[in-house]
């Protein structure tokens, strides 16, 4: 058992949680407004949102090793008192941001359409789809560098400025969101492709914020701002086995949404209204994950006593995530009559909501425990381990399920029941992980 004074005091784990808690809450929670506003179009356009939202939000999130990996990396040199190059770990990842941002728009222009017609089975839905998404992916650049800009600066442990530009950002957009969706005035509006140019609007204004900061920073620890193909090379490293991890929730939410308009319009709008929510309430989680993450890395990266203030925090973070999930169950539940209605009137949708709605509300404490481990785990920079264990739970779990639903006609039952079945796969592999000394490893770089 760790010694008294290897354990960190819950106002260090407060002082960054609280304002990673509404950084990352933020998106969620404008996709929720987005979904609200789009909703008042109707079930189609809402269908089509949650195709086209599924796609641009894993094509983006499948790149957040920019944000999780660089936390890792840069904690461990802070930890070290190299801030100098925690800095430098930044430039580079924004320089990967900038990169991967461009081939990611020209590549999603060119595969828009045939993808929002596979998952949404062609017709209006389909259309609805690929007129959000074309215009949703000019803000990829801009999304992979906010993500950089939070991996280097939770980092050296700054959760406060991600906090403010993020806010501005996606504030922006959800003031622009209902003028561009449903117009103002005499002019109609843009309807559904509303809600993504006030998606890009807030991205780039967030992303300007970061890199300016950045730039900051560099300049008053003399870091360079070119590219260091040696940096470079250790983060693709790292951001292999985290990118196959997200490909693999990829392939569950984009597998979910395309089984889920298959059995109609109605079905697939009360899937896009609970997935927001889990996202949402997956992402406030994180709060303590990232905490985590800035402290474990920084803890490895010190020799001194680095290995017993790891495993101290392993355990906090872990009692920390059970109660906020269990909170979390019991505030969905008795909102469960309430919040539906918010996102749509339309009525078979909200008649088609209470199916998932359960499950939803029942996996929050196996979140809790599962998303602040794996905070734990990817401040260690024991990334390799979390592909291989996400990827069994996706194959094993989340994918066949999904797909019998569709061939027996389980409906939302069949879906969110694989969803249930990789948390607790994925509950169990990192609890063991956690209570093992594997995933330990002291120095300023994890080699």
């Amino acid at each position: 058992m760790s010694a008294a004074s290897d354990r960190v005091p819950a106002r260090e784990v407060v002082r960054l949680a609280a304002p990673a808690l509404p950084v990352l809450a933020a998106e969620p929670l404008y996709l929720l407004v987005d979904t609200a506003v789009v909703g008042r179009l109707g079930a189609v356009a809402l269908a089509g949102l949650a195709v086209a939202g599924v796609v641009f939000a894993q094509v983006t999130s499948q790149l957040n090793f920019l944000s999780y990996g660089t936390t890792s990396r840069a904690a461990r040199l802070h930890g070290a008192g190299r801030h100098g190059d925690a800095v430098g770990e930044g430039v580079q990842a924004t320089w990967l941001a900038l990169g991967v941002g461009v081939l990611v728009l020209g590549v999603g222009q060119l595969v828009a359409h045939p993808v929002a017609q596979a998952l949404g089975d062609g017709g209006a839905i389909a259309d609805a789809a690929t007129s959000w998404l074309r215009v949703a992916l000019c803000g990829a650049p801009m999304v992979l560098v906010t993500l950089a800009g939070n991996g280097w600066m939770r980092g050296v442990q700054d959760t406060r400025r991600p906090l403010r530009y993020v806010l501005a950002g996606n504030g922006l957009s959800a003031l622009l969101c209902p003028v561009l969706v449903h117009g103002a005035g005499g002019w109609a509006g843009l309807g559904v492709v509303g809600s993504a140019l006030a998606n890009v609007c807030g991205q780039t204004v967030g992303a300007m914020l970061f890199l300016v900061a950045l730039v900051r920073a560099a300049r008053a620890g003399a870091v360079s701002l070119r590219p260091a193909p040696a940096v470079l090379r250790a983060q693709l490293t790292l951001g292999r086995d985290l990118l196959a991890r997200s490909l693999a929730f990829q392939a569950c939410f984009l597998s979910a949404a395309a089984v889920a308009t298959r059995f109609g319009a109605a079905t697939a709008a009360a899937h896009q209204i609970v997935l927001q929510m889990w996202f949402f309430q997956a992402l406030v989680l994180d709060a303590v994950a990232i905490a985590a993450q800035s402290l474990v890395g920084a803890a490895l990266g010190s020799p001194e006593r680095g290995a017993q203030r790891a495993r101290a925090l392993a355990g906090q973070v872990t009692r920390y995530g059970l109660v906020l999930g269990v909170g979390f169950g019991v505030l969905f539940a008795a909102l469960s009559g309430v919040l539906p209605p918010v996102f749509t009137p339309d009525p078979a949708v909200l008649a088609a909501v209470p199916v998932a709605w359960w499950f939803f509300t029942a996996m929050q404490p196996i979140g809790g425990v599962v998303f602040a481990l794996d905070g734990v785990l990817l401040g260690a920079g024991d990334a390799a381990f979390l592909r291989t264990s996400t990827l069994a739970a996706a194959v094993l779990g989340f994918l066949p399920l999904t797909w019998a639903s569709l061939a027996f006609d389980w409906g939302l039952a069949g879906i969110w029941t694989g969803l249930a079945v990789m948390m607790v796969i994925r509950l169990v592999a990192v609890g063991v992980r956690a209570r093992s000394d594997r995933w330990i490893v002291i120095g300023a770089v994890r080699s």
